[in-house]
């Protein structure tokens, strides 16, 4: 197969990966929902430099470095999870507090702080590099070609922060913020039970591995 050919091909499976709902899907959706367009675009772009950092790591061989030390799988899938019951508890305790709008839109520092929060979420699942790592055991050839081989980090970050964005803007839209200023303490008490269930399972399949 040609380097297109490959390349498409992992764009393709990670796209498909991407869309699956998760808690990169809550936190992007909230956060464009709840601050601003600008928020959630910055939060996609935080999505897609998380993806780069791991397939950074799987071509850098990080995958054979978990397997052998399975100890440092095990600390990872449970630091993860506990950073994601860290945002869900924060979700929760602030689901009856009034949202600022011109806070969130005009305040300096609010797309990094979402930039950042969505870059942290991304990488806090130690399970997706296992995923870009079986893409590239079973799609690369054994020797990767230089132009694939800085192809691959651009297609993850378009792939990742593309779908996002589309996440992003359909969320920031009027209806769907006019509805959540309507349900706010329902809805983020049902995006922190999401995120905490998420972050208590990735926990839980940690310590089994022991």
């Amino acid at each position: 197969m040609s380097s297109a050919g490959i390349f498409i091909s992992i764009m393709a499976a990670l796209a498909v990966g991407a869309m699956s709902p998760g808690p990169s899907f809550v936190v992007v959706s909230r956060i464009a929902i709840s601050r601003s367009r600008l928020d959630g675009l910055a939060a996609a772009f935080g999505m897609g430099a998380g993806g780069v950092v791991f397939a950074g790591l799987a071509l850098a061989g990080l995958t054979a470095l978990l397997s052998q030390f399975e100890w440092l799988y095990v600390l990872l899938k449970v630091a993860g999870g506990a950073y994601l019951l860290y945002i869900a508890v924060n979700i929760w305790r602030g689901a009856a507090k009034p949202i600022e709008l011109s806070d969130a839109v005009n305040g300096h520092r609010a797309p990094m702080r979402s930039f950042i929060t969505a870059l942290l979420t991304q990488i806090s699942n130690p399970k997706t590099i296992i995923v870009y790592a079986s893409l590239f055991a079973a799609l690369l050839p054994r020797t990767v070609p230089l132009d694939l081989l800085l192809a691959l980090p651009v297609g993850v970050f378009a792939v990742e922060a593309g779908w996002y964005s589309i996440v992003a803007l359909a969320f920031s839209a009027r209806h769907p913020r006019r509805l959540y200023l309507h349900a706010k303490g329902w809805i983020d008490r049902a995006a922190s039970a999401v995120m905490g269930g998420l972050g208590l399972r990735l926990i839980l399949s940690g310590l089994s591995i022991r």
